[in-house]
């Protein structure tokens, strides 16, 4: 580990409410610490087992927010040290717009389960969908 790094404290909640995965609340809410800058590049994000015992979720919900993010190069992981903020600055739009589509599918589920309509059927009505 680098003398200059720093486990910094960030709150994470989970709304089960939202309609968004848990693994996309995650991911959200560590792009807008890093946004805030709550979060600085070589901060240490929390481990694994330790964000799931905390949110009392699956380690591999975890694990997957934390892939993705290093996929797209905000974080990167170190094997045996942990997970760390990189210095690649987030596009402050692709966040902007990544929020706003999450929300409107949140809603658009919401409203479809208010209707009686489960997943499997509103994916078909998706796929099938054809604007007039």
């Amino acid at each position: 580990m680098n003398s200059t790094t720093v486990e910094r404290e960030i709150r994470f909640s989970l709304d089960p409410a939202s309609g968004v995965p848990f693994y996309r609340q995650i991911i959200q809410q560590i792009e807008q610490a890093i946004l805030a800058r709550r979060l600085e590049p070589g901060d240490r994000l929390p481990t694994i087992r330790a964000l799931a015992i905390e949110l009392k979720i699956n380690p591999n919900t975890i694990a997957k927010a934390y892939g993705e993010l290093e996929i797209r190069g905000i974080v990167t992981t170190q094997v045996g040290s942990g997970t760390y903020v990189s210095d690649k600055r987030i596009d402050m739009e692709e966040a902007e717009r990544t929020k706003k589509a999450e929300a409107a599918v949140a809603r658009f589920i919401r409203d479809m389960e208010a209707l009686g309509i489960d997943r499997a059927a509103m994916l078909e009505m998706v796929r099938g969908f054809e604007e007039d």
